[in-house]
């Protein structure tokens, strides 16, 4: 599961930094500056989500061993 929850952090960061490097002009002239907090919270989310699955992970293999 932690795999999934890194892949997410970094999908949210590269999107966020294509979206700040690349269209951030369009973005304001389009007034969707929200796409880039959008890309911001689901990045800072991301890392109670890897907490959550790193103890799931440790709980699966605690169960598998005993």
């Amino acid at each position: 599961m932690v795999p999934f929850a890194v892949a997410g952090l970094i999908g949210w960061a590269v999107a966020g930094l294509i979206l700040l490097v690349f269209f951030r002009g369009w973005l304001t002239e389009h007034d969707h500056q929200n796409w880039l907090w959008t890309c911001l919270a689901g990045f800072l989310w991301g890392f109670p989500g890897l907490a959550v699955m790193m103890r799931h992970d440790a709980n699966r293999r605690r169960r598998r061993a005993g």
